[in-house]
């Protein structure tokens, strides 16, 4: 699954390559446009991102991962569903309840400059990897989203999902448990998915693994992990190679 995301892309960058101005106030951490947005987002630490939604695609907003659905009756039911909606499997997000209302109307790009995954070595042994697009510094996961009013608070939560498919053989190698990644969108599959007309048979093209002979991976320190310094540094996403025999040494 696709746990763990980076932004490593200031938010004048990603204006412009999606041709569009951010909206208004963002969050406390806002200062500037030539601000990087996060070197390591946790999706369980529910961070604010960078999204376009279909409802405003023409500009960029800031959403914060793991969807509430509409229909969430209080904050204690919040809190326990956005931990298990942090992804969405493409296979069942027509039908499932959290889902399937988002994925008809409420469609979002969600930039990102690369991802995290983890390896398993054998004896608990756990080697942490970054992913990224070889010819695309910025590219886009396909998300779904939802608005949820939390009357007990007077307070709108603007939430959103990332879909993930079968692993491609790159990343079966990494992933090598669970065997999924992300879905990532070409350019085309951009407009496709922001499009209020497509299909479900127009989005489940979009739903295969993205071909991997135009991505590439390395492994990476364990700072990732780590709790006693931050993992939101430059270093964090800096090749580390391991005595042991790495997969792409």
């Amino acid at each position: 699954m696709c746990y763990h995301a980076s932004v490593n892309a200031t938010y004048q960058q990603l204006e412009e390559r999606y041709e569009r101005p951010f909206l208004g106030n963002l969050f406390p951490s806002f200062t500037n446009k030539t601000e990087v947005v996060a070197y390591h987002l946790n999706g369980f630490d529910f961070p604010f991102m960078p999204v376009i939604t279909q409802e405003q695609n023409t500009v960029m907003q800031c959403f914060q991962w793991g969807l509430i659905p509409n229909w969430t009756k209080n904050y204690e039911q919040a809190k326990t569903i956005r931990i298990q909606t942090l992804n969405a499997k493409s296979e069942t997000v027509f039908e499932k309840s959290s889902f399937k209302e988002s994925i008809k109307r409420q469609r979002c790009l969600v930039p990102l400059t690369g991802f995290f995954e983890w390896k398993e070595m054998g004896n608990k042994e756990k080697q942490p990897y970054f992913i990224r697009l070889k010819m695309q510094q910025i590219f886009s996961l396909a998300g779904i989203y939802a608005t949820w009013q939390n009357t007990e608070e007077d307070r709108v939560y603007n939430t959103f999902s990332l879909l993930t498919t079968q692993a491609n053989p790159l990343m079966a190698q990494i992933h090598n448990t669970k065997l999924r990644m992300p879905v990532i969108l070409d350019q085309t599959e951009e407009k496709i998915w922001l499009e209020p007309k497509s299909t479900a048979t127009d989005l489940e093209k979009c739903f295969l693994p993205f071909a991997e002979e135009s991505m590439e991976a390395y492994s990476i320190s364990k700072l990732i992990g780590s709790r006693k310094q931050s993992s939101n540094v430059p270093e964090v996403v800096l090749p580390f190679k391991y005595e042991n025999l790495d997969l792409f040494s």
